[in-house]
């Protein structure tokens, strides 16, 4: 152990969380002790958690902005409560697995600048971690992107998703934002007539049609951007929109498509839907349940506990308490 771990493991009395998404970061600064709170899940009493959030990640040439927004956010952390030390950090990430070259070569440099040992892992493992709390069984998450994990954290890791919106993240948010510009874009050629108002909607957001090429394919944070027409796309299904429906609920049973894969016959058949997206709406979570009944019927759908940042405060006192389990690349490096 470095003299600086020496150091701080004798005062250490906090936690870092770090959640790292495609429309948003954010970094949860609580208590070591902490007893349940948060959205409902691990974290400390209500009043002693500290956020801190930053940019999304972008995707260049050169791969993820994951872990520079990772070190910044744990400088800024340091910067802002210097009397806070850290027992332990954990962190979820978007793309790490698939967009980053070597997350296991920042551990070092991650933990010299927390102060305390750090784990990295994949946004589902933090996911499941703050749905069920630890116990095995599968989860998806669903933002900017979709992603399901099966898992009882030492044998069995099976991934579902989460290979990005040009082909994959089914039902995601950027799934949803592109089915709603591509409806859009056919009633604006005249091609169809049903989508008036998603046209409307999405000019009012990024323009007259003919400039979308130019604001959406250059873009590093493309996927975000996408996600955010998916608000829209939801808002209009509120009010009953035919097309905007149909694209909600044709989302939701993806995605129930996508965690009933994760649903690995070695472990239990308990499974948990997490992330913004579940929020956007009965069409989204009706289709949901309905098709993972179908789909998944000896499965029990439960209500999650929490949320990613939740599960990646609980992956911090795992760290701390070095309970956490060993390091499962392409999963969790410590």
């Amino acid at each position: 152990m470095s003299a600086i771990l020496q150091e701080t493991s004798k005062r250490a009395d906090w936690v870092l969380g770090i959640d790292i998404g495609g429309s948003g970061s954010r970094a949860a600064l609580e208590p070591v002790s902490g007893g349940a709170g948060g959205a409902g899940g691990a974290g400390a009493a209500v009043g002693t958690r500290h956020l801190f959030e930053a940019e999304p990640v972008s995707i260049s040439p050169n791969g993820s902005s994951a872990l520079p927004v990772i070190a910044s956010l744990i400088e800024r952390v340091r910067a802002e409560r210097p009397d806070a030390a850290l027992a332990g950090v954990g962190i979820g990430a978007t793309g790490l697995a698939s967009l980053v070259v070597s997350p296991a070569a920042s551990l070092a440099s991650l933990s010299a600048s927390a102060g305390a040992p750090v784990a990295l892992a994949i946004d589902a493992v933090t996911a499941h971690l703050g749905a069920l709390g630890g116990s095995a069984g599968a989860v998806v998450a669903v933002g900017t992107g979709s992603i399901a994990i099966g898992t009882d954290f030492r044998d069995v890791w099976r991934r579902v998703g989460g290979w990005g919106h040009l082909y994959d993240d089914r039902g995601s948010g950027a799934w949803i934002g592109i089915e709603g510009l591509k409806a859009a874009i056919q009633t604006h050629d005249g091609v169809t007539t049903d989508a008036p108002a998603l046209l409307s909607a999405a000019v009012s957001r990024f323009g007259p049609a003919p400039t979308w090429p130019s604001q959406l394919y250059t873009r590093d944070d493309r996927g975000a951007v996408l996600a955010g027409f998916a608000a829209d796309v939801a808002g209009l299904a509120s009010v009953g929109d035919d097309v905007a429906t149909r694209i909600m609920a044709t989302a939701g049973a993806l995605v129930a498509g996508t965690l009933a894969a994760a649903l690995d016959p070695a472990l239990p058949a308990r499974a948990a839907g997490v992330g913004g997206v579940f929020a956007s709406g009965a069409a989204f979570t009706a289709a949901f349940a309905e098709a993972f009944a179908r789909i998944a019927p000896d499965a029990t759908l439960v209500e999650p506990a929490g949320g990613p940042l939740d599960g990646a405060v609980e992956l911090a006192r795992l760290v701390a308490a070095d309970e956490v389990v060993a390091a499962h690349p392409p999963f969790i490096w410590r």
